[in-house]
C-alpha cells in the first residue's frame, strides 16, 4: 500500500510535541523507560536529551524534526510494516523517516532487545 500525498503531508504537518507524549506511555506501559525511548530516538536522528527537549518545546513538525536530524547510517536496516504500510515501500522521504520512528518505537515497546532495535548486530 503506498502513502497518498494527503497523508504525507499530513505527517509533515504534526507536531513533535504531540506524539512525543504517546511514543512515551506506549514504552512505560510495556514496562521500557524514557530513558529507551531517547536513547531510540538518539540512535535514529543524532538529538540528544538536550536538543530532543528545545525541538519538543519549539513545537516542531516532522518535517522540521527530520530536517534537522541527522539519520542513522543503518536506518535502511528498519524493515517490516507498520501503521499498515511496508516501510521499504514508502517513497516520500519523510513519511518512511517518520514511519522509521514508529518502527523504532513499536519495537522497544514488544520488549524487543535494544542492540536488535539499534541494529547494532
Amino acid at each position: 500500500m503506498s502513502t497518498t500525498s494527503t497523508h504525507d503531508e499530513r505527517i509533515a504537518k504534526m507536531i513533535f510535541a504531540s506524539v512525543y507524549p504517546l511514543y512515551l506511555a506506549k514504552v512505560e506501559k510495556k514496562g521500557r523507560t524514557k530513558e529507551e525511548l531517547n536513547q531510540v530516538i538518539e540512535w535514529l536522528t543524532g538529538f540528544g536529551d538536550a536538543k530532543l527537549q528545545e525541538l519538543i518545546n519549539d513545537r516542531v513538525t516532522f518535517e522540521s524534526f527530520f530536517q534537522q536530524a541527522k539519520l542513522n547510517v543503518n536506518a535502511p536496516l528498519i524493515t517490516g510494516v507498520i501503521c499498515g504500510y511496508r516501510i521499504e515501500e514508502i517513497k516520500n522521504t519523510l513519511t518512511k523517516q517518520a514511519r522509521y520512528l514508529d518502527k523504532l518505537v513499536d519495537e522497544l515497546a514488544k520488549g524487543r532487545k535494544m542492540e536488535k532495535i539499534l541494529r547494532s548486530s
